[in-house]
């Protein structure tokens, strides 16, 4: 079995005393069905460092969002070690030592864009001034400064995303999950919105693992792109990138992110006759 290690390319998160934000380790995880258990990951053994943005991709069904909920503590581990900031995921997810995004942004349409924000922090008990400065903070490092008394039904889809980012970002963590997040929306919001997550995971320094179909979304963002295989899930190859930062969309028309794409597109195919 090959770890995939991957390595810190410059310390921007110094809130982590271990460069080792995730450690995976010949982890397992089976599903019992009615007919017969399903192996959703087998073996993988994954570092992520502080201050990375991985991308996981692969097949539909190969485990990219078992292993993120796997992360978050909500997917039990069958066998094997797992340890997210040093600690157990459930100690994670206790201590808060994460954000968590969906693939759709759940947000109550009877609150405020604002109130939305703040829900996380009103169940955790915060006091009412210190919850709505937070909140106020977050919307504004999404861009959304000027939305905080509209109601989610008056937005976009791509702004109601963002909302769900801010919303993560309330205990100020040093990880973010994001679980194909932008994946129903038009492609032209889907690039504005990238534009907009790179530019904030520059800003904050946060680690963020990041599940995608999209090759040129996984190009764009990553400084790591993990290529995982058809189920039973495996780490397949850890695809690193080079590519200059801060990033634009225009650096899609270059000959560097051709080639990374092409790289990337070749290994997903592998992933798909992996047996």
């Amino acid at each position: 079995m090959n770890e995939q290690t991957l390595r810190e390319p410059a310390p921007r998160n110094a809130s982590i005393p271990n460069d080792n934000v995730i450690v995976a380790e010949n982890l397992n995880i089976m599903f019992d069905t009615n007919d017969h258990p399903i192996s959703a990951l087998q073996d993988v053994n994954l570092n992520v460092q502080r201050g990375d943005f991985i991308s996981l991709i692969g097949p539909s069904g190969c485990g990219k969002t078992t292993l993120l909920r796997a992360i978050a503590d909500l997917t039990p581990v069958t066998s094997g070690h797992l340890r997210v900031n040093g600690m157990s995921p459930h100690t994670a997810r206790e201590a808060r030592a994460y954000g968590y995004v969906f693939q759709a942004p759940v947000l109550l349409p009877w609150r405020t864009v604002l109130r939305n924000v703040t829900l996380p922090l009103e169940i955790a008990g915060m006091a009412k001034s210190d919850r709505i400065a937070c909140a106020r903070e977050n919307l504004a490092l999404v861009g959304l400064k000027d939305f905080s008394m509209k109601f989610p039904w008056q937005l976009s889809g791509g702004m109601q995303q963002r909302v769900s980012i801010a919303r993560a970002l309330s205990f100020k963590p040093s990880l973010l999950l994001m679980d194909e997040p932008f994946g129903a929306l038009d492609e032209i919001t889907r690039d504005s919105l990238n534009v907009h997550l790179h530019d904030l995971w520059r800003r904050t320094g946060m680690t963020t693992i990041f599940v995608t179909h999209s090759i040129p979304e996984a190009v764009f963002l990553s400084t790591r792109i993990v290529v995982m295989s058809a189920r039973p899930g495996r780490i397949l190859r850890v695809i690193e990138s080079d590519l200059p930062m801060p990033r634009s969309l225009g650096i899609r028309d270059t000959a560097a992110f051709t080639a990374l794409a092409h790289d990337l597109r070749e290994a997903l195919r592998d992933g798909h006759s992996y047996d």
